[in-house]
Order: structure tokens, then sequence, then C-alpha cells
């Protein structure tokens, strides 16, 4: 393997509802030609979603880009023919006809990867935006459309705790900053 051969993070565009297929293929081709030097990990970036199914609540992982697998790659010789080559891949994000697959930009990278530029944490550790026992609308995830309470504000995980009556009953729900919006 050459010294000069730098990884950088790709975004590879797949059949949507076959990322992980597509993942595990991008693995199994590039280990069988030999060219695992080449690319360093293969990732379905995924979220944990909770849907209440016949009155249980189910934890499962939902593609956070649906139709997107991240590879972190040296795109040199045959590596991106392999890879488009592959059942489910319908080619590279941001590559122009013929043209070269374009790389990720490292602040996109670590946005994906959900790490926080350190310089957005500082900024945001300036304000908080909500205190306890201020009402509050949930605006994103399952329980999206629901009102609540702030109990507590954990500023270091920068999340809240709020009370939202769910069928008569208060339930205590962990949300971050931006699941909800002051009413």
């Amino acid at each position: 393997m050459a010294t000069d051969s730098v990884m950088k993070w790709y975004v590879v565009r797949a059949i949507g509802g076959q990322e992980n297929k597509v993942k595990s293929y991008i693995e199994t081709e590039i280990s069988r030609v030999g060219l695992s030097d080449y690319v360093s990990q293969v990732i379905v970036p995924t979220e944990k979603v909770v849907q209440m199914r016949a009155g249980k609540k189910v934890h499962r992982e939902k593609a956070f880009f649906p139709g997107y697998v991240m590879v972190e790659a040296n795109l040199s010789g045959e590596v991106p023919h392999v890879i488009k080559g592959i059942t489910g891949v319908i080619g590279f994000l941001g590559e122009t006809k013929g043209g070269e697959p374009v790389p990720m930009r490292k602040s996109e990278v670590n946005r994906m990867l959900g790490k926080v530029d350190e310089l957005s944490i500082q900024d945001e550790n300036i304000a908080i935006p909500f205190n306890t026992g201020e009402t509050v609308k949930v605006v994103d995830g399952p329980f999206n459309g629901f009102d609540g309470v702030i109990e507590k504000v954990n500023e270091e995980k920068r999340k809240l705790e709020v009370m939202v009556k769910i069928f008569g009953r208060k339930t205590p729900l962990e949300l971050s900053y931006m699941q909800v919006q002051k009413i």
C-alpha cells in the first residue's frame, strides 16, 4: 500500500431500502478482489427509532439518509469501478459524468457521524434557550405535536426532560433542544 494514500469519506448512492445489503456487498467484494487496504470502513448512518406496535414500544434502527451509504476509502485505481459495479449501487454522490467522485468535507463527515464541531458547542453553551417550568411543543420525533412542561434541563448533554400528557397520563421524555420549541 502506498504511503501517500489518503482515506477520505465518500457517499455512495444505493437503491432505497437496500443500504445494509449494499454495505455488506461492498465489504465482501472489496475483500474478494483484495482491495481491503483501500477501503477502511463502510457505514450506513442510522438513528434509533421507537415505534408503537400492538401497544408495545419497538426499538429499531432506521437509515438516517435513506439511499446513501458512507464509504471511507482511498479511491485510486480500480476501487471506484469495483464499488460502482456492485449490485444496488447507483454511483457516487457529487460525481460529474465521467468525473471523479467528490469527497465529503470534514464538517459534513463529523455531522453525519454524530460528532459536533467544537466551535458550535462553544457557541451553544452561551445561552440555554429553555427554563424549567416552561411549556414547549414537541416538533420532532415520535411525539411530534404534543405539548409538555420542562421538568429538567441537562446542560451537559444538551437534553431536556419534558413531561408530556400522553393518553391522559403524564410521561417524562428526554428530548434534545432541537426537538422542541417554545409555545
